[in-house]
């Protein structure tokens, strides 16, 4: 009989095959570590839950710190995961967790079910787009300037980020170190719109060996509409360019319709669509 138990060292082997198995369909896909050999995820996986029937490793749970709470890490099941979420939940209760979040995709229909089944429910479905890193040719408007952030003022980001930001805004909660630690890795970029001496927009822009990522590009509401959103999505591909990422990936949430046409008219391909999924839990 099928039962859950913690995460043992020894079932590393077991736990690649299992994430093996779930990059190959994309009805499977949910937030997961990022190792896939016994070795990458000795030093990933932190605390866990799996799924056993007879010795047989049969799916997984993790769970991480994730902004005001958790996340689930899956769960990654062969067969229903009801199991591994409750244990998940218990754990997350037991630590007084305010919150739990679970990120699968659209397509993960099954544990999507399973998810809403335990009380969680949908908060927004994010979209993600690739292109090759290309001159789009969109220059800001009259009176807009666009320039890197080199000595960042955490209070000054954090008024920008809250105007142009409309929906859920993880950057505010990072303290003033976790920001400037953050903006000062080389690999991290970070480019304000100024409109005189006001910063109305911004684009952040994150590099990494496989590629960048455009992980932030927000206008405040009063300049929208004016072409500054595409202009500081035109600095980003140009930095990603001149910095040799092969690929540019980006993102939008369900109700940013205009960012999301924007990226399909540029030619940027669709990857995937993740749903943000939430539970408030009881204190």
């Amino acid at each position: 009989m099928a039962g859950t138990r913690p995460l043992d060292p020894g079932d590393l082997p077991a736990l690649a095959r299992l994430l093996h198995w779930m990059d190959e369909d994309p009805a499977r896909r949910v937030l997961a570590p990022e190792g896939r050999s016994p070795e990458e995820l000795a030093f990933e996986v932190e605390e866990g839950w799996v799924l056993e029937d007879a010795g047989e490793l049969l799916g997984y749970v993790g769970l991480v710190p994730f902004w005001r709470g958790a996340a689930l890490e899956g769960p990654v099941a062969r067969v229903h995961p009801a199991p591994l979420i409750e244990a998940a939940l218990a754990a997350a209760r037991a630590k007084g967790v305010p919150t739990v979040y679970a990120f699968p995709t659209e397509e993960n229909e099954a544990l999507r079910l399973a998810l809403e089944a335990a009380g969680f429910g949908p908060v927004h479905t994010t979209h993600f787009y690739e292109t090759e890193p290309k001159e789009l040719g969109f220059l800001p408007p009259e009176g807009v300037r666009i320039e890197e952030v080199h000595a960042l003022d955490p209070e000054a980001y954090r008024r920008l980020y809250r105007a142009a930001d409309e929906g859920w805004s993880l950057r505010l909660a990072w303290n003033d170190l976790e920001l400037l630690e953050h903006f000062a890795e080389p690999e991290n970029r970070l480019f304000f719109a100024y409109e005189g001496a006001e910063p109305v927009g911004m684009v952040e822009l994150e590099l990494t060996p496989e590629g960048a990522e455009v992980a932030y590009l927000g206008v405040v509401p009063e300049a929208r509409g004016r072409g500054i959103g595409q202009a500081l999505l035109a600095a980003a591909l140009r930095e990603a360019a001149a910095a040799g990422a092969p690929v540019v990936r980006v993102r939008a949430h369900d109700h940013e319709k205009e960012a999301r046409r924007l990226y399909e008219r540029l030619g940027f391909r669709p990857l995937e669509a993740v749903v943000t999924y939430a539970k408030e839990l009881a204190r």
